[in-house]
């Protein structure tokens, strides 16, 4: 069985067939780095790793790269306002860089909590200004582009397919409905490409170009990073499904302008979040992050246990009862595997076994399919415990739950509080036995009564180990 990919441009599940035999290059859109990303943002994120995990699996070397977006990233749905970096600068009073930094740092701690695999390089939009005008000099050169009062733009006119990628037509493109439309521009859908310094010297971020003083607009930058580090034909393009109708259409339009042909032969999109059943919003407060998780108590990897539990291409509900009942479904995932021997090599199992794991990824990233065989792997006492161990390392390479993670020493003070609480339960002292539950807690730990005894697991952690004490 082949690896199979849904192409959002053809609509289609497609046979992942690479350009080289042996090689899968990958794009994929990063973060715009002016506040913490969260949780929506990392389901995207997760979705990505999940996908160069596979492709791993299926035993390509992934070129995978990724864009930071440092600047050009404006507030308004049709070029208008400020730069997204620019303004979150202004407001905290630190320079752009130093925003961008800070946010940046942030990003990739809250990946390693959530055991995302890097790409082999990051890009920064900031420090590839001279690749995203030549980009807009070669599309200036073939006549896609035209000049008005504020800057640069795409004339969407000459692509004659222009949205195709969202299934419209040009008609039922239109601008963004919330800011005034530009009157000057030709057609409504033409974006910009380089925006003009209103008053050159001002702006935290601005560069020379032979159009004057100005900075990029969002969209070159992916188009000009890009085809850079992969060449203007590669694999996969991957990304939000938000992105689909306003960044990607016009990146695959500017693609098109400047080759003559789109760059990316895959176009694919994990779908977002909601919130109890809401779309997430500042003004709804349920933009969670990493560090809102982690603040009630949750392991950052419940958090990705739990997108592990919808296909990526179908929108997924958070509440804080789902995280929940993942941390305790990772508690127990983990608790089988500690029982099992330490795994050695994957090339130990059956041929059967192997499939019957890996044909769940296989099939479009179904990651809830590889879960599901996950825990019936675990369940299965036919199988050798060696044989378990390698088959569940095998899934876990996919997974990214760290399933086999050595267990942690607990503190002795907390080991203490945990016997003079069930000591105080067991003389029905309860408001005693409750106040050291409570300090047990105060020090991230979590007790729960089972019919077996006391189970003790560390909170927030990728490492939980939940001993019985009798």
């Amino acid at each position: 069985m082949a690896l199979t990919l849904y192409n959002t441009l053809s609509r289609t599940l497609e046979v992942f067939t690479p350009i080289s035999p042996s090689r899968a290059s990958l794009y994929a859109c990063g973060p715009t780095v002016y506040s913490p990303a969260h949780i929506g943002n990392f389901r995207t994120y997760l979705f990505v790793d999940f996908l160069v995990r596979a492709l791993r699996n299926e035993g390509y070397d992934v070129e995978y790269i990724q864009n930071i977006t440092d600047v050009g990233h404006l507030v308004g749905d049709n070029d208008s306002g400020e730069d997204k970096v620019g303004k979150a600068a202004r407001e905290e009073k630190m320079s752009a860089e130093e925003i961008a930094k800070h946010y940046s740092t942030l990003f990739f701690e809250d990946s390693r909590k959530l055991r995302i695999i890097p790409p082999r390089v990051w890009v920064k939009a900031s420090e590839h200004i001279a690749d995203q005008i030549a980009f807009i000099q070669r599309l200036e050169e073939r006549g896609f582009v035209y000049s008005i009062s504020d800057g640069l733009y795409f004339d969407t006119s000459k692509i004659s397919d222009y949205g195709k990628l969202t299934g419209e037509d040009r008609a039922q493109l239109k601008e963004g409905a919330r800011v005034e439309v530009n009157k000057e521009k030709r057609s409504p859908t033409d974006f910009a490409l380089w925006k003009f310094s209103k008053e050159p010297g001002t702006r935290a971020m601005e560069w020379e170009s032979p159009w004057g003083v100005g900075f990029p607009g969002w969209h070159i930058e992916c188009s000009a990073m890009s085809t850079r580090y992969l060449g203007e034909r590669f694999d996969i393009h991957a990304g939000g499904s938000d992105l689909i109708p306003t960044h990607h259409t016009n990146e695959l339009a500017q693609n098109e302008g400047c080759f003559g042909h789109d760059a990316a032969r895959y176009w694919v999109h994990g779908e977002f979040f909601l919130v109890d059943g809401h779309k997430m919003s500042k003004s709804l407060g349920n933009t969670y992050t990493i560090a809102d998780i982690e603040e009630r108590g949750f392991d950052p990897l419940a958090f990705r246990y739990l997108v592990l539990n919808a296909h990526y291409r179908q929108k997924q509900n958070f509440t804080w009862g789902s995280l929940e009942a993942a941390q305790h479904a990772l508690e127990r995932l983990r608790m089988s595997t500690h029982a099992l021997p330490r795994p050695k090599d994957a090339t130990t199992l059956t041929p059967d076994l192997k499939e019957s794991v890996t044909s769940t990824w296989q099939n479009d990233l179904n990651m809830p399919l590889l879960l599901a065989r996950t825990w019936e792997i675990v369940k299965d006492e036919t199988l050798s415990p060696e044989l378990r161990a390698e088959a569940l390392n095998y899934a876990d390479s996919v997974l990214g739950l760290d399933l086999f993670a050595p267990p942690e020493a607990i503190p002795d003070e907390v080991l203490a509080l945990t016997r003079r609480r069930n000591e105080a339960r067991d003389l029905g002292n309860f408001e005693e036995s409750d106040r050291l539950r409570d300090e047990i807690r105060s020090l991230g730990y979590e007790l729960k009564d089972t019919k077996s005894g006391i189970e003790l697991t560390r909170r927030g952690s990728s490492t939980d180990y939940p001993p019985s004490f009798h």
